[in-house]
């Protein structure tokens, strides 16, 4: 399972390191660039909205297969594109078959045992989050050295050979849900209305992933300018150095297991805001680069696995559902921060780029200490009395 988030996840965010490239291949700026960030990120999302829900209803083996085929179809799409509108329509799509992860983490939490459900869903996070950092390192090293395209079409022979392995590994798993497809859209709403700890938790994500993209898509641009003039294995190879702090994965989810869900996010916060004040001197210092990625990185992982492993404590018949609610916006956040980052790079260059993100990062803050708790703590005691 965690090497095959790792492998699918990293279809989402090959591209980062690429966006100079590719801008540079259509004729587009920067900003303009940056959209297929965006859009591929807007791709997940509505696959979070409208099709893991379906984790619950269907059989999941069968749904994990038809995904990857569709995404394997999709880079080799993108490989292809002719024109930049064409790349975008492959990324929006590439982006909407690669949400296989979220159907293998309720999968995880399922088969854990509670007192476990933390640690192991760190475990398997750890794999998704080295994808995401890693995908970085390759797609710069090798866009560097033989094109962009030939990153995407490799992508796509990797999502063929995953397939045939799932065929081959993978068990079936059938979910207990046997209402209507409209049925089950209509709980997203019922569990987002009725569980204040399931609200918080997405918002708070949310952000978090928004600040985590803002620099993220924003880094190749700052590499490649004065006084890095690096290409777009360097940027890349950020992706390794942030992997370090995915090794944190597990013990971030042991801290949720151990010392609770608040206090994991509140280190995950701290964290992220002492990694924007480091990154502020990134401008000329590579080292504070290099400070700033593992911290941010760390933290807005301790965050997630947080947010995760206590709204899979909410309603266990319902993970596919609630993962549905919070990751919706986690990637809507994301897709957010990506157009953001590309707004603040251009009217106000890193600066601009540390600002927006540090934003975002206090708006997380705010939410986990104040929004929703009154709520929260008079659902429970009318569970209590009932």
């Amino acid at each position: 399972m965690s090497v095959t988030c790792a492998l699918v996840v990293a279809n989402i965010y090959y591209n980062q390191p690429l966006l100079g490239e590719i801008g540079r291949t259509f004729g587009k700026t920067e900003s303009q660039a940056s959209l297929v960030a965006t859009v591929t990120q807007l791709g997940y999302t509505l696959c979070m909205l409208l099709v893991v829900p379906l984790g619950d209803k269907l059989e999941r083996k069968g749904l994990i297969l038809v995904m990857q085929l569709g995404a394997a179809l999709c880079m080799a799409a993108a490989a292809w594109a002719p024109s930049f509108g064409v790349l975008l329509g492959a990324s929006l799509l590439i982006g909407v078959c690669s949400a296989v992860p979220q159907l293998l983490l309720p999968m995880a939490a399922h088969l854990a045992p509670p007192a476990d459900r933390g640690r192991i869903v760190g475990q398997i996070m750890s794999g998704l989050l080295i994808g995401i950092l890693l995908s970085r390192t390759v797609s710069g090293y090798v866009g560097a050295h033989l094109g962009w395209r030939t990153v995407f079409g490799g992508g796509a022979a990797v999502m063929v050979l995953l397939g045939a392995v799932l065929a081959w590994r993978l068990p079936r798993d059938q979910p207990a849900f046997r209402g209507t497809y409209a049925s089950l859209m209509t709980s997203l709403l019922t569990l987002a209305r009725t569980l204040p700890l399931l609200r918080r938790s997405a918002l708070i994500g949310g952000f978090m992933f928004a600040g985590f993209s803002v620099f993220w898509t924003t880094l190749v641009f700052l590499l490649e300018g004065p006084p890095f003039h690096y290409g777009a294995d360097v940027a890349g190879f950020f992706g390794l150095i942030g992997a370090v702090g995915a090794l944190a994965a597990p013990l971030a989810g042991r801290t949720a297991d151990t010392r609770g869900s608040d206090f994991a996010i509140r280190i995950g916060v701290g964290l992220a805001v002492l990694a924007y004040g480091i990154l502020f001197l990134g401008n000329t210092a590579l080292a504070a680069l290099v400070v700033g990625v593992i911290l941010l990185d760390v933290g807005v992982q301790a965050t997630h696995i947080a947010n995760q492993t206590r709204i899979f404590a909410l309603i266990p018949e319902a993970r596919s559902r609630l993962n549905t609610v919070y990751m919706t916006a986690y990637f809507i956040g994301g897709a957010l921060g990506s157009l953001v980052g590309g707004w603040a790079w251009t009217h106000a260059r890193w600066p601009g780029v540390c600002a927006a993100g540090l934003g975002f990062v206090a708006l997380a803050f705010l939410v986990s200490r104040f929004y929703g708790r009154a709520k929260e703590a008079e659902g429970t005691g009318e569970r209590t009395s009932s």
